[in-house]
């Protein structure tokens, strides 16, 4: 009986040192990692074996024993199959140059109206086509106006009453004097109220105070105008205007000061050499985009309002870290990247991304010096994620809160 006993507590302790000795290598192995199938990544065990989808040998993968959010493990072959390819950050020249489109467009500053200084009746128009050239002095316009010519006659008849009653209580030359600066405020020159006389026409004829071509014809013959109303507007075209559109995200890498070369795609043979002349204030809350403008000459009227420009924006070269276009994803919430924090191992970030040119792109924030970055294959990594959890790695993560 005392064998007995003694037989059984041999055996319990031997198959208990078994189970210690099972639990401790499913606790390392648990610790280490698990098993899976390169061709199928959704499989996990936890002890070496065949896949049960396609029979492929499982594959150990390392996770130091660690769960950590948001990451994607890969293995060497994985690695290889996705093209998975690194770099280690570092600030990069940025900011020598960036190209966008423009318009030429007429000067403003050079844009003028011709108005009417006195209400009345457009007899007739000398001009009646968009893009006429004026001269200064030409004829532009004849009124009639009975305001007009009611102040012609005051100026006829207190001429006519110096001249019969000559010196006496009344001042004839001051009332002469008065009808004289009113018909000039309204428009007269010198030499047309020198040449009034008793047959007084009732038509005026005005003549142009600038010279440049017609942009806009405000009115038509026979038409009434009030006071100070637009007749024509003038422009002239030694200076034009290229305007064009940048996005906010450019506009911290322009100087106001900064050079540009202009070139006209319609004139392959011509390059204009100018300065960033005006940069909106106020930038369009719906496309984030803003307005540049640069002055160039036109000394042979060559370049045409509406013609297209292209515009080469010179900056100050300056350090800045950079990536490849192809490493940034970019959804609704902003932009994000593929970081390695281990050597099979990935982690997605938010970043701020910044300046454009050619195939590389700013990293404002969210990057630091070191860390090493997916450079090709990160479309992939988010893909894998996705596949394996169901869900966008960057959802909910707000690029203002980090």
């Amino acid at each position: 009986m005392r064998l007995s006993v003694i037989l059984i507590a041999l055996i319990l302790s031997v198959l208990g040192c078994k189970q210690k000795i099972k639990d401790e290598r499913t606790t390392a192995k648990d610790a280490t990692g698990y098993y899976t199938c390169s061709m199928h990544p959704q499989v996990k065990e936890m002890q070496p074996g065949a896949c049960p989808i396609c029979g492929m040998k499982l594959i150990h993968i390392e996770t130091n024993g660690a769960t950590v959010i948001n990451t994607v493990v890969l293995n060497d072959e994985q690695i290889q199959l996705g093209n998975i390819r690194v770099d280690t950050i570092k600030a990069s020249m940025l900011g020598d140059h960036f190209v966008v489109t423009g318009t030429l467009n007429f000067d403003q500053s050079k844009v003028v109206a011709q108005s009417a200084k006195v209400m009345g009746r457009i007899e007739h128009l000398y001009f009646k086509n968009i893009g006429d050239y004026v001269k200064k002095g030409d004829k532009l316009f004849d009124i009639y106006s009975e305001e007009l010519n009611n102040a012609k006659q005051e100026y006829i008849s207190a001429k006519e009453r110096k001249a019969l009653l000559g010196k006496g209580v009344v001042d004839f030359d001051r009332l002469i004097e008065s009808a004289r600066t009113k018909l000039k405020l309204w428009g007269m020159s010198d030499q047309q109220i020198d040449r009034l006389s008793n047959n007084v026409s009732p038509v005026t004829s005005f003549y142009s105070d600038h010279s440049g071509y017609i942009t806009s014809l405000d009115v038509k013959e026979g038409a009434y105008i009030d006071e100070g109303g637009s007749i024509v507007q003038l422009a002239e075209l030694s200076t034009l205007w290229v305007e064009a559109q940048v996005y906010a995200s450019q506009l911290s890498a322009i100087d106001r000061n900064a050079s540009v070369a202009v070139t006209i795609p319609d004139m392959p043979d011509k390059k204009i050499n100018s300065r960033v002349s005006f940069i909106n204030p106020e930038i369009n809350a719906d496309t984030r985009i803003d307005l540049i403008r640069v002055v160039v000459p036109n000394f042979s009227n060559e370049l045409k309002p509406g013609m297209p420009a292209i515009v080469q924006i010179n900056n100050t070269v300056s350090k800045r870290i950079v990536l490849p276009l192809n490493a940034v994803l970019r959804d609704a919430g902003g932009a994000s990247i593929w970081v390695r924090t281990d050597t099979h191992t990935f982690m997605p970030r938010r970043v701020e991304v910044g300046l454009e040119t050619g195939d590389v792109i700013e990293i404002k924030s969210g990057l630091h010096t070191g860390d090493v970055v997916v450079t090709s294959g990160a479309y992939l990594l988010n893909s894998e994620y996705i596949f394996k959890h169901g869900n966008n790695p960057m959802e909910g993560h707000d690029m203002s809160k980090m």
